[in-house]
Order: C-alpha cells, then structure tokens, then sequence
C-alpha cells in the first residue's frame, strides 16, 4: 500500500508530465514578451502601439474565453483528448505567427495559441491523478514550473532573439507544443476509468459551478493576483531601468528573486495541513501582498530595495498560486471540476489582460503611485473577502486491492463505489490492481466498501 506521507509513484509521474506540458508551452509564451514590440515595430502594421497590443494581449482574451468550454469538454469526454486538441491548435497558432508578414497575420496567430486553451484540463487531470493529501504539491509544482519557464525566459529572450529572431521564436514555440504532444502520450498516466464523469449536463453543470460562493471567493482571488501582477510589471522594469539598471540586465535582478521565493515558499506548503492551517497560510499570503504594496513607494529608486520587494511579493504570489488551484479542485461540484476550473483559468486570464491594460494606464498619468494605490485596494478588498473562505475538512485516501479487471468491470465497480456514503472520489487503476478512494470520515464505512470488492 502506498505511504500516505509521500506521493506514489504514479501521482509523481503525473504531477512532474503535466507540469512539464505548462512549462513547454510557457516558455515560448514568455520569452516572446520582452522582444515582440521592438520586432513588430518592422512589420506592416507594427507602428500602431494598439495592434501592437492587441497581438500581445489576444492570447489571453481567447484563452479566457475558451478556458471554460475546454473544461467542460473534458469532463465530458475525457482529458486527454481534449488536451490533444488544444496542443494542436496552439501549435498551428505558433507557426502561423512565425510566418506572420503583418501584425494582423501574427494577430490570427496569436489568437490560435491562446486557442489551446487547456489549462483546465491541465488541473483537472492533476487533480484527478492525485490524491486529496498531496494535491497542493502537484499543485505547486505546476506553480513552480511555470515560474521558473518565466524566470528562464528573461534569461533566453535577447540571446534567442539575436541567434533565430522572433519569427524563430514563434516556431520553436510550435516545436514545444508538439514536444509536449509527446509528453501527454508517454509520461502522462491514464486514467483506466474517467474520475469525474459528469452527472448534469449543459447550463445546469455550468451553473453549479457558479452558484458555489466559495468559488466565487477564488475566482475573484484569481483575478486580483493576476492584475496585480501585470499591473505591476508595467512599473517595476521602468523603475528598474531609472535606477540604473539597463534593460539587458535586468534578469540579473528576476533570476536570484524567482530563485529565491521558490525556497521561501517551500515551508509555507509544506505547512499546509488541517483546514485552519491552510486558511492562515492563504490569508496571511494576501496579507503580505498587500503590506509589500504599502511599502513600495519607498522602495523605488534603488536596485536592491527593488529587489526586496520583489522577493517578498513572488514568494506570497507562488504560494497563492499553488494554493489556489487546489482549493478549486476540492470545492468543485461532482461531476463539474472542469467547468470550475475552466472558470477559474478563464478569469485568471482576463486578469492578466485587464491588468496590463490597467497597468499600463495609471503609470502613464501616476507613476508607481498611481499602480500601488490601485493593487493595494484590489488585495484590501480580497482580504476581507478571503476571511470567509471555508476550507474542506481534511479527506482521507484508502487504498484496496482488487482482482484483475476488464474495462466493464471496472467502470461497474466505480460507479457502485462513488454511490456510497461518504465518499468522495474514486481511481480504479486496474492494471495495479488498486482502488483509491478519498473518503469523508462522517458517514463512511469501510464494511460497504469490502462487500462490494468481495462480490467481484
């Protein structure tokens, strides 16, 4: 039986294929930002800052929109599939832009990439492949990897923008998504039965989602983090550069920051534990959000207290980003962890839209001030409403052995398992011969659970 203490080895396997599909697809994404206005700005088109913004932005509207219908897809015909097709489609996207001869063309591309919009499915998968326990780890390291696809790509843009170009760019993007095809098909387990086969159908699986308030709760948390976080970066690389630091050297200052919040934030995950434990961490996270915001007007000026800043607000934003997703995965409706999701990723999105262009704006008429006044009233108010976040009751996995299996077999014997009371999930995996269950201590009895596998 595996260790509850430590992930077994197939939620390892999972947890480390899907985060590496959001780091291939990440890293082309970020590493085209710190060079694609000065690239476009030799293309037809490319003197107008609007189009040029549009092609930035364009990822993220169509991801937003497309966020929730990839989820419900999955839920409904599965994971894999869908994250197949959504690959698919980003890559097509990226090799339209790389032969982009006109901001509209590298527009239609972009809106391809943001297209695949498969983040959902992504953690919805992860969600699925792991146990209640260990699901903020797989969470987190999903987290980690694409702060680190972003740390790194500060590092590559301007050597791969010297050696291929930015049209190289967007087709060695296209090259990653494939690869990441790839990893989908040989490091990703299957799931021998579908987890969460929806129960309810149409608007009413869509609606459930949105009714839950305490999915309310994150998904405006989402969408503050990641205004906040765009709006930010609108003023932190101009600060930066009147500080003295040129442009080409400011991965000198985001590597050691990146690097370091992802060892600050290790205690507080693993610290994650009963239900009050975890809500101190997610509220004490926003917290500090919010008094590092108090304190940047002081901070500007000079590198290293740029610096300081930027320690603290990454390693409160990677713990709320590997926290968040968990929550939405334990609080989703049965049968509708992908439309809640897809909802969540869909406003996470619009956040990061919303945020650039927010950003953008009040910098030009206020300088920092004007950034700093509006984050800290956006994480002011996600305070208060993160105060009434109710995190589920810790859930207990047991593991049961099972005889060998056909597939009619195992999809009978998960629907007999997921009619009992006090569970909560169920994984068949009959290749191991093995049934996860997560179970609520109220209202479960193991007695159930043993006359059903007896009679197999």
């Amino acid at each position: 039986m595996p260790s509850k203490d430590r992930m077994s080895p197939t939620e390892l396997r999972a947890a480390l294929g899907l985060s590496s599909i959001f780091g291939l697809r990440m890293l082309g994404m970020f590493v085209i930002l710190p060079v694609f206005a000065i690239y476009a700005e030799g293309l037809p088109g490319g003197d107008s800052l609007t189009l040029v913004g549009i092609a930035i932005g364009a990822y993220g509207l169509t991801q937003a929109i497309l966020q929730i219908p990839f989820g419900w897809w999955s839920d409904r015909y599965g994971r894999k599939p869908v994250i197949y097709i959504g690959l698919a489609i980003f890559a097509a996207g990226s090799f339209i832009a790389a032969l982009g001869t006109h901001i509209y063309i590298v527009i239609v591309g972009r809106m391809l990439q943001g297209a695949g919009a498969i983040s959902a499915a992504v953690m919805a998968m992860t969600a699925d492949l792991t146990r209640d326990e260990h699901r903020t780890k797989a969470m987190a390291m999903i987290g980690s990897t694409i702060g680190a696809t972003f740390a790194l790509s500060l590092v590559l843009s301007p050597w791969l923008n010297r050696v291929i170009g930015v049209p190289g760019i967007f087709a060695m993007t296209g090259v990653l998504v494939l690869m990441a095809m790839w990893v989908v098909y040989a490091l990703v387990p299957e799931l021998p039965s579908q987890p969460h086969r929806p129960e309810a159908r149409g608007m009413e699986q869509f609606l459930s989602a949105l009714r839950e308030p305490q999915l309310a709760r994150l998904n405006y948390g989402v969408f503050v983090l990641h205004v906040v976080l765009m709006a930010l970066f609108i003023a932190v690389p101009l600060e930066l550069r009147d500080a003295g630091l040129p442009v080409d050297h400011h991965w000198q200052v985001y590597l050691p920051v990146m690097a370091g919040s992802f060892i600050l934030m290790l205690p507080a995950i693993l610290a994650s534990g009963g239900p009050e434990r975890t809500r101190a961490v997610f509220v004490g996270a926003i917290a500090v959000l919010l008094a590092a915001h108090t304190l940047m007007p002081w901070l500007t000026g000079g590198v290293w207290l740029i610096a300081a800043f930027l320690l603290v607000f990454f390693t409160a934003f990677n713990i709320l980003e590997a926290g968040l997703p968990a929550l939405v995965t334990k609080l989703a409706p049965p049968g509708a962890k992908g439309v809640a999701i897809g909802v969540f990723a869909s406003l996470q999105f619009l956040g990061t839209f919303f945020g650039a262009v927010a950003g953008g704006y009040l910098y030009e008429r206020w300088n920092t001030q004007g950034t700093v006044v509006f984050n800290a009233t956006l994480l002011a108010v996600w305070v208060i409403v993160a105060l009434g976040t109710r995190v589920p009751a810790a859930r207990s996995t047991r593991v049961y052995a099972l005889p060998a299996l056909d597939r009619v077999q195992t999809d009978g014997l998960v629907g007999r398992l997921r009619g009992l009371p006090g569970v909560h999930e169920v994984l068949v995996r009959a290749g191991e011969r093995e049934a996860y269950l997560t179970v609520d201590s109220a209202g479960f009895d193991e007695e159930n659970v043993l006359k059903l596998i007896g009679k197999l």
